[in-house]
């Protein structure tokens, strides 16, 4: 299917995108609708008969666990809401530990990169399979920007992608970005992989901006789009014509006039590399077959691997072997810098409650508490760890961040955080 040229559609710039011309096509965040009703904005665009494509992040595919049955039945519930063409996601890892490691479970709240060996592969091949068994619409799958990369890989990031699709029959979301970033974060040759990977089977392209900071990528999503990132995408656009490209932003919106002139540079880049046309995509119809199971004890060992490794992120476990310690601290810092952002946007009283000492009370936090179970539980376990050591100073803040906890803690036993918090309002209550 032909989608054109397309952004993504995030509530703060929905008039935004509402009023731009000769967008084709927009992709939201899967986990960001709700599975029985679209916000207005996109009820209008589907009106005028621009296609919304949803993006999910949080499925972790490329993680040892089996696809959690309930993401997917969200997932499928959203395709068919949208009455959308595809859905996609990503070849990454978001969480790690349990039952496969009798370990506590941990959250990344963020893409983690999929070590490319065969066993990882298998596991993967295996999630796919099952995924598009739940999905009513085909599936296609983002190559993710990494800060750190896994040693003792046995496959290119190319062979990766063409033995997955040549094994699933999965679709790709390649994205353009994600490739400059891993040329300056880890050497990647961007030509050499687009060399390797089955062109043929794109999807769609990814195009978004980042910054370069002490010699690092951060694919950011909130800064223009870069010079090397569109000479990316034209060496793509030299080897196919592809079925859609898409600007993503996430923060830092600029004005509706600036995204129309980057959607510009996007189609102006795409006419002057030229290269095929009219290619036909892999995957128009029912994929090819099943792949084989994984072989017994490649989940076991990827899960291994990737709790050792978030543990490191996370929880300030010894780094595993053969990574790079310094890259690995960045990557850490990154994680818990984005938590802290996020934790900010879905509980906004809390930066407002602590002003501030918001950011470093919360990455203080965040050095000794992994997150387990989401970034609403992330936020109350934060205010927890404020009242059970001592509270706040400010009577009057203390008194507004307690009434916030018991607001939104729901009921639970009476467990020792909760004693404390009821003898903290109490106390309060009696001055």
């Amino acid at each position: 299917m032909k989608l054109g040229i397309g952004i993504g559609w995030r509530p703060e710039i929905a008039a935004e995108v509402e009023a731009l011309t000769g967008v084709d096509w927009v992709e939201v965040v899967a986990e960001n609708l709700c599975a029985d009703h679209l916000p207005d904005s996109l009820v209008r665009l589907r009106e005028r008969g621009v296609t919304v494509v949803p993006h999910g992040v949080s499925l972790g595919l490329g993680g040892a666990d089996r696809p959690d049955a309930e993401r997917l039945a969200g997932l499928a519930a959203r395709a068919e809401l949208l009455g959308t063409p595809l859905v996609t996601e990503h070849i990454a890892f978001v969480r790690a530990g349990g039952p496969l490691t009798a370990s506590p479970r941990l959250e990344a709240g963020h893409l983690l990169p999929v070590p490319r060996t065969w066993d990882a592969l298998e596991v993967l091949c295996e999630n796919v399979a099952i995924a598009q068994d739940a999905l009513p619409v085909p599936l296609a799958l983002e190559n993710i920007a990494a800060l750190v990369s896994w040693p003792d890989e046995e496959l290119t990031e190319g062979q990766f992608l063409a033995e997955l699709v040549e094994r699933t029959g999965v679709r790709l979301l390649i994205d353009v970005a994600n490739l400059h970033t891993n040329h300056v974060n880890l050497g990647q040759d961007p030509a050499k992989a687009l060399d390797e990977l089955p062109v043929e089977a794109i999807a769609y392209v990814h195009v978004a901006g980042g910054v370069e900071k002490n010699g690092v990528w951060h694919d950011t999503h909130a800064h223009p789009v870069t010079a090397p990132v569109l000479d990316v995408l034209a060496e793509l656009r030299s080897r196919v014509d592809p079925p859609g490209v898409l600007l993503e932003r996430d923060d830092a919106f600029p004005p509706g006039a600036e995204l129309a002139a980057e959607l510009e540079t996007i189609r102006g880049t795409l006419r002057a590399a030229g290269g095929p046309s009219g290619t036909e995509p892999r995957n128009t119809g029912p994929r090819r077959g099943t792949p084989a199971p994984a072989r017994p004890g490649a989940r076991d060992r990827t899960a291994v691997a990737q709790t050792a490794l978030l543990s490191a992120l996370v929880a300030g476990t010894p780094a595993p072997e053969g990574f790079d310690h310094r890259r690995l601290r960045v990557q850490g810092r990154a994680l818990a810098a984005k938590r802290a952002d996020v934790v900010a946007k879905v509980a906004p009283e809390l930066p407002e409650i602590l002003g501030d000492g918001y950011r470093a009370a919360f990455l203080d936090y965040a050095r000794t508490r992994p997150m387990s179970d989401g970034y609403r539980r992330d936020a109350l376990d934060f205010v927890e760890r404020i009242l059970v050591h001592g509270g706040l100073p400010d009577p009057v803040a203390q008194r507004r961040l307690t009434h916030w906890w018991e607001d939104r803690s729901g009921p639970r036993p009476p467990s020792r955080t909760t004693r404390i918090v009821r003898a903290a309002r109490a106390a309060l209550a009696g001055k």
